[in-house]
């Protein structure tokens, strides 16, 4: 018998408490879950590829799951599914402008791909406020970002803005 794979895919620039809260409840639907942690052509990310998978990574040992592993990736989602031996995806949705886009990604990937199913897990109602855009904006105009994301991930976005002097004006 095979053991059902997942994927959670995503850019995590930065990892928020919302996809930690996705990691861990898509955690108890499959017997293993892999973190794709990939780069999305139209976004500009704050962090490398390596520096993303890193937190990530750090993020999912803090979170105690004997199930999940953090893999980097470049390539169409439903291949790389296919290469991980996954037979689910699994996306957080925030809100109805989320599951828009899902929808029209989920349709693409099922022409890509109809052995694969993905499976939509609403953010908790506390979390759903939460994108990584909007914590990297709030912390570049010198806004308190600790209520979105871990110490470790508020103390690496805080220098990276400092780092790079990304400091908005107030």
């Amino acid at each position: 018998m095979t053991r059902r794979v997942g994927i959670y895919p995503g850019t995590f620039d930065p990892i928020t408490l919302g996809h930690a809260d996705i990691i861990r409840r898509g955690s108890n639907l499959v017997e293993w879950l892999i973190i794709g942690v990939t780069t999305n052509i139209a976004k500009t990310p704050m962090f490398s590829d390596a520096e993303r998978i890193a937190m990530v990574e750090r993020e999912v040992a803090a979170l105690g799951l004997g199930n999940v592993e953090v893999v980097g990736f470049n390539a169409l989602l439903m291949d790389f599914a296919e290469a991980q031996g996954a037979s689910v995806v699994i996306r957080g949705v925030r809100g109805v402008t989320d599951f828009e886009y899902e929808y029209q990604l989920t349709g693409m990937n099922r022409l890509l791909n109809d052995r694969i199913e993905t499976i939509f897990l609403m953010a908790d109602a506390s979390l759903q406020p939460i994108a990584s855009r909007l914590v990297k904006e709030i912390a570049v105009y010198g806004g308190d970002i600790a209520k979105f994301v871990s110490a470790p991930v508020c103390d690496e976005v805080e220098a990276r803005v400092r780092e790079q002097g990304l400091k908005g004006d107030p």
